[in-house]
């Protein structure tokens, strides 16, 4: 409330009333009111992005829009997913769909999609934030196998994007259909791939403290790691187990 005009006798408000806590249903009339003037305006906004989030999801949900070749490690990552769902006998697609979109969308996308500061040198208010929380949750809906049944009291912004995501899931199924289709990388071409963005980063990341990290890991599940390359027949081939046994056994000497 503004400040009483003392000579006028009348009270200026701010979109509603300041209704007395007593009065109950008056209360909830106010508060439709806010939310029906915020609707129209989260509508029109919506709008106004709409090209662009279109725009971000196409582009991240495609092979042949993103300006520049799919990296290989998706492929691989995405086929070796493909090969431990046979592997196990797991013929239900959306537990396959599930996998492939927690090891990237939801778990790089959406990162990158809340925090640009994590890519850009720019500052997020808490405006912005607000704004890419919704356009980050309706891409995790996106990605997701099950149907989301919306009501009058669902929160808008769920019911903001409802429309869209129908047509946003289809992209993602495109996406994970088209790199299925996609020609096999072989594990010598990954190699090569891998050591040549070793090498155009070489001086960009602290391979040592890379290397410590992945001892961490390895030392916690160490039983674990060593039954699994026993067991694999390649891995067996190659003494994998007895090599890593090596490794581990140095460090905690040097250690």
């Amino acid at each position: 409330m503004i400040t009483p005009d003392l000579e006028s006798g009348t009270k200026l408000w701010h979109l509603v009333k300041n209704h007395d806590h007593l009065d109950q249903r008056e209360g909830d009339r106010g508060s439709k009111m806010v939310s029906e003037i915020y609707l129209t305006r989260l509508l029109a906004t919506k709008g106004t992005l709409q090209k662009f989030v279109d725009d971000l999801f196409e582009t991240i949900f495609s092979t042949a829009h993103r300006g520049s070749a799919l990296p290989l490690a998706i492929k691989y990552m995405f086929d070796f997913l493909d090969e431990q769902a046979d592997k196990h006998q797991i013929h239900d697609a959306d537990v396959r769909h599930t996998w492939k979109s927690n090891c990237l969308p939801l778990r790089f996308w959406v990162n990158v999609i809340k925090n640009p500061q994590f890519v850009f040198d720019i500052h997020k208010s808490s405006i912005t934030d607000a704004c890419l929380s919704v356009v980050a949750q309706t891409f995790m809906d996106s990605c997701s196998t099950s149907e989301h049944k919306l009501g009058k009291d669902s929160p808008s912004n769920k019911l903001l994007y409802a429309k869209d995501i129908p047509n946003y899931k289809s992209w993602v199924e495109r996406y994970y259909a088209d790199i299925a289709k996609m020609p096999a990388i072989s594990d010598q071409d990954m190699s090569a791939y891998l050591a040549e963005q070793s090498r155009l980063h070489l001086s960009q990341f602290n391979s040592m403290s890379a290397l410590h990290e992945i001892y961490s890991y390895i030392t916690k599940y160490k039983d674990e790691i060593l039954a699994a390359l026993e067991k694999d027949e390649q891995a067996r081939r190659q003494r994998l187990r007895s090599k890593l046994e090596q490794v581990v056994d140095i460090m905690t000497l040097s250690g």
